[in-house]
């Protein structure tokens, strides 16, 4: 089956991004809401494609719909990812996965109460000390 325009404009921005354009394969399926297109690219690929915040991938969107303007149609482009893709672990200088959330060593505990009651009357006092000043 002969690539339509709309799969050879998705296709080119894409593997203008892509570091393995080999392997990005965009399908194109029309239903009762208009035409989806599939775009499957390199788990590392992934990232570029879609870009920081999702900004690329918006990008493609908004130049789809300016094409399906013109075209008279409605496009929804769909960037498939591989499900069994883990993002690579950061390791720390020795080699081991760093932490993602440091342990305290100190614990969080309640000031008893007649400390915090100390030190509210104390502020309390030197605001008033504050509010005797002539300025």
């Amino acid at each position: 089956m002969a690539e339509t325009i709309d799969q050879q404009f998705v296709e080119y921005i894409v593997k203008t991004l892509a570091g393995e354009p080999d392997k990005v394969i965009v399908t194109r399926t029309t239903d009762d809401r208009g035409v989806l297109l599939t775009l499957e690219v390199a788990p590392d690929d992934l990232g570029r494609v879609i870009g920081k915040k999702g900004v690329n991938a918006q990008s493609i969107r908004t130049l789809l719909r300016a094409l399906g303007m013109k075209n008279d149609a409605r496009y929804n482009l769909k960037i498939a990812s591989d499900d069994d893709y883990t993002p690579p672990v950061r390791e720390d200088r020795e080699g081991a996965p760093a932490p993602l959330v440091e342990a305290s060593e100190t614990e969080i505990t309640e000031e008893p109460a007649e400390e915090s009651n100390e030190l509210a009357e104390k502020t309390r006092a030197e605001l008033a000390d504050l509010d005797d000043l002539d300025i």
